[in-house]
């Protein structure tokens, strides 16, 4: 069994450098998801001002959470370079895939066992 990646983090890295990481990753895909939605709702919805302001109040909410990940993320990793350490590969690797996927066909992310047989 192999040791976790974040086992093998330099000393200088925050311990709230991942959960930063992994928050501005996810919050990153439901925002461009959410956008998708938002879209046609900001159509439907004009007619109607107070629920127009409601949604773009939480358009702006969201991306104001993204904007401040992006600079803590900033900061922790600015943290690192300055103590002259770097990011190790199996770090990056660890946050940027999940667990469970595997390559597929074409390079497409795909489940493992996506009947679920066991």
């Amino acid at each position: 069994m192999t040791a976790p990646a974040h086992a093998s983090l330099p000393t200088s890295a925050p311990r709230w450098l991942r959960v930063v990481i992994l928050g501005d990753k996810n919050l990153s895909a439901f925002y461009v998801g959410a956008a998708f939605t938002f879209a046609p709702l900001l159509i439907a919805f004009d007619p109607w001002r107070p629920l127009v302001i409601v949604a773009w109040t939480l358009i702006a909410t969201a991306g104001l959470w993204l904007g401040i990940l992006g600079i803590l993320m900033a900061v922790g990793l600015g943290l690192v370079l300055r103590a002259g350490d770097e990011m190790p590969d199996s770090y990056w690797e660890s946050v940027l895939t999940r667990p469970t996927a595997s390559r597929g066909i074409g390079g497409a992310i795909t489940s493992r066992d996506p009947v679920g047989r066991r």
